[in-house]
């Protein structure tokens, strides 16, 4: 096992879905096997990355993910999937260097400029210290906000064997972690607002009430994505939890008809379309749409 970044566009030839599977040819196949069964980053090398990305991510780290396993490409030959099993967003993206420290140091040449041969291999190998500290600079405003007691070793977890640094493993592998990693991206990616009633409700403490529901839950497979996430209501969570309302691909509201009052119906949002981040690329994917549609709504 070894640790790698992968590299990601907003607009891949290749048929990427970042929180599920990275398609990729050929030639990097030996470096993704070597990081079956570990951890990888993601990463996105361009301009292109703050329109599609968001502000600071401009040739930046923007998540990590779990390495489940490798599969041929059935319909284009001599290209493959990596399949992830696991999905962990960064709150904010982490620039591939700052000054003149690069956190993957085969980046730099001796000269001190960018080695450009090795940043344009989409799919590299990197040290367990370098991801380490590429981890901790992206999830530090969740992490540096968490008690000791909410980064402990979850139960049955400690008497498995591990080939890398324990504390940041713990951190990946916790659910209290990755839920609030979850919670912030997600609400930051709707403004704290209320994605089915519109509503922005801030309380007397100044926190605003806002929770980050999973489209397709964690139960059924549901990856910790922004695209797997939307901002409700408590009300609202409610109801989409229980399939009582859902989304249509147009992003639609869909209702439960027989099963909502008037009443209720009427905090839905006047057109009737949830209100989604600006930004395409963590809006909700369709394939997780679908899913709910089909597995979980009740109309």
């Amino acid at each position: 096992m070894a640790k790698a970044v992968f590299t990601i566009r907003a607009h891949s030839i290749y048929d990427d879905l970042p929180e599920q599977q990275y398609h990729f040819p050929k030639i990097y196949l030996r470096t993704a096997n070597a990081a079956v069964g570990d951890w990888i980053l993601y990463y996105v090398p361009s301009k292109e990355s703050v329109r599609h990305w968001g502000l600071g991510a401009v040739q930046a780290y923007v998540s990590a993910a779990f390495i489940s396993h490798i599969t041929p490409d059935p319909a284009r030959a001599d290209h493959y999937y990596a399949w992830v099993g696991d999905y962990a967003p960064f709150v904010r993206p982490v620039p591939f260097r700052r000054d003149n420290h690069y956190f993957e140091r085969k980046l730099r040449s001796e000269d001190g400029s960018t080695n450009q041969g090795t940043a344009r291999r989409s799919v590299r190998s990197i040290s367990d210290d370098e991801f380490n500290e590429i981890w901790a600079e992206g999830t530090s405003p969740i992490i540096g906000e968490m008690q000791p007691d909410q980064l402990a070793v979850p139960p049955g977890f400690a008497d498995e064997p591990l080939e890398f640094d324990r504390p940041v493993v713990e951190q990946l592998v916790n659910r209290k972690v990755r839920d609030a990693l979850f919670q912030r991206t997600v609400r930051d990616a709707y403004d704290a607002r209320c994605a089915v009633t519109g509503l922005r409700i801030i309380n007397g403490g100044g926190r605003a009430e806002i929770e980050a529901a999973h489209i397709r839950p964690v139960a059924d497979k549901g990856p910790d994505s922004p695209r797997n996430g939307i901002a409700l209501c408590r009300t609202a969570h409610w109801m989409f939890d229980r399939g009582l309302v859902s989304v249509g691909d147009d992003f639609s509201i869909l209702i439960a008809t027989d099963r909502l009052p008037d009443a209720v119906t009427r905090l839905l949002r006047e057109d009737r379309k949830l209100d989604v981040p600006m930004r395409p690329e963590i809006r909700p994917h369709p394939a997780h749409l679908r899913y709910h549609r089909e597995n979980i709504f009740k109309g």
